[in-house]
C-alpha cells in the first residue's frame, strides 16, 4: 500500500494539525509519515508580515514541495492560503472547523472595554488592529509576531496588556489562556479562520478518496462562501477583509468586513442563501461592499502598526 508523505510548517500549532491529519489517516490503515518544511512567513522575524506582502508567505515553499513529488498532501491554516490554487493543485479535503472566534488575552480576561485607556494591545495582523481601533481608538496597538507559543511568552513577559489570538489555536494547542472571546459584533474572523485546508496534486485520486471520510461540507461551503468573498474584493491574507459563513440545514449565512485601516471607518454586510450556491453568495457580497465604496477603503495606505518596545525594568 502506498505511504504518503505529509508536509507541513514545523510549528507546534502547525505540527498539532499536521499529526492530527495523519492519526485520521492511520486510523483507516494507511501508513503516512510528516516532512517539515520551512517557508518564507517562518524566516521573517524583523518586520510585520503585512509590509512583506503576506499573501501565501506561510504556503509557497510547501505547495513547490507538493508539485515536485517530494510530498504527497500539505495541511494548512486555511487562512494562510491565497484564494487561487497553483496549476495542476486543488484543495481537496476541508475538516469541521473548530471555532472561528477571536480571543482578546489579558492578564484578567477583560473585554475591550475593560483594559485602561492607553493599554497596549499586541497583534500583527491588520484585520485585527483596525477592527480593536473601532471599539478602542484610545488604545495602542502595536506589532506582535510570532507563533501561540511566542506571543503568550510575550504577553507574560514583554509588557503588552493584550494581544489577539485565534480561538482555535488555542484549543488545539490545549492552552489555558485568560481572555475574552470577541463577538462577531466586535471583531468579525479573518477568512478561513478555525479551518484546516489540506491540498493534494489534482490528478491525485488516490489522495482525495483517502481523505474523503474526514471532508466536512458544511465547513467546505463556509469557506468557499468567504473566499470567494475576499476574492471578489480582490485582497490578500493580510487586507482589512473578515468574513465569516455559517451553514445550516442547507441554508448560508455569509457575513463580511472591509475596514479603514484606522478603524476609522468600516464597511459590513451580510448575504444569505443556498449552500450549494456559496461562490455565487460571496461574490455578490464583495460587489455590494464594492458598491459602497470598498474599493476605496482598500486602496487607502495602511495604517502601520508600530513595533512594541517595553520600558526599561528598573534595577
Amino acid at each position: 500500500m502506498r505511504s504518503f508523505v505529509i508536509g507541513s510548517r514545523g510549528s507546534r500549532l502547525a505540527l498539532w494539525q499536521a499529526e492530527w491529519v495523519k492519526a485520521r489517516l492511520l486510523e483507516r490503515g494507511r501508513p503516512c509519515s510528516l516532512k517539515i518544511i520551512r517557508t518564507s512567513g517562518d524566516k521573517i522575524t524583523d518586520r510585520p508580515l503585512a509590509a512583506f506582502g503576506g499573501k501565501g508567505v506561510f504556503v509557497k515553499e510547501i505547495e513547490d514541495a507538493l508539485i515536485a513529488g517530494e510530498i504527497d498532501l500539505a495541511v494548512h491554516s486555511l487562512k494562510d492560503l491565497p484564494t487561487a490554487q497553483p496549476e495542476g493543485l486543488t484543495i481537496c479535503c476541508v475538516p469541521a472547523r473548530e471555532d472561528p472566534h477571536d480571543l482578546l488575552a489579558s492578564a484578567h480576561g477583560v473585554p475591550p472595554g475593560g483594559l485602561k485607556a492607553g493599554a497596549v494591545v499586541g497583534t500583527g495582523s491588520p484585520r485585527r488592529a483596525c477592527q480593536i481601533r473601532a471599539l478602542r481608538p484610545d488604545l495602542s496597538i502595536r506589532d506582535l509576531r510570532g507563533n501561540v507559543d511566542t506571543r503568550l511568552r510575550k504577553l507574560r513577559e514583554a509588557g503588552y496588556d493584550a494581544i489577539v489570538l485565534a480561538v482555535a489555536g488555542v484549543r488545539r494547542l490545549g492552552e489555558v489562556v485568560p481572555g475574552h472571546v470577541l463577538s462577531f459584533a466586535e471583531m468579525l474572523p479573518a477568512v478561513g479562520q478555525g479551518a484546516l485546508a489540506i491540498e493534494s496534486r489534482l490528478d491525485d485520486a488516490e489522495i482525495a478518496a483517502a481523505l474523503e471520510p474526514i471532508h466536512h461540507a458544511p465547513t467546505a461551503a463556509a469557506v468557499t462562501a468567504e473566499r470567494a468573498f475576499l476574492r471578489g474584493l480582490g485582497g490578500g491574507c493580510q487586507a482589512p477583509i473578515a468574513a465569516h459563513g455559517q451553514v445550516e440545514d442547507g441554508r448560508l449565512l455569509l457575513q463580511g468586513l472591509v475596514a479603514e485601516p484606522r478603524g476609522e471607518r468600516l464597511l459590513r454586510d451580510r448575504r444569505e442563501g443556498s449552500a450549494a450556491e456559496a461562490d455565487r453568495l460571496g461574490a455578490a457580497l464583495a460587489a455590494a461592499l464594492l458598491d459602497r465604496g470598498a474599493a476605496a477603503l482598500l486602496a487607502g495606505t495602511p495604517a502601520p502598526v508600530a513595533p512594541f518596545r517595553p520600558p526599561a525594568r528598573r534595577p
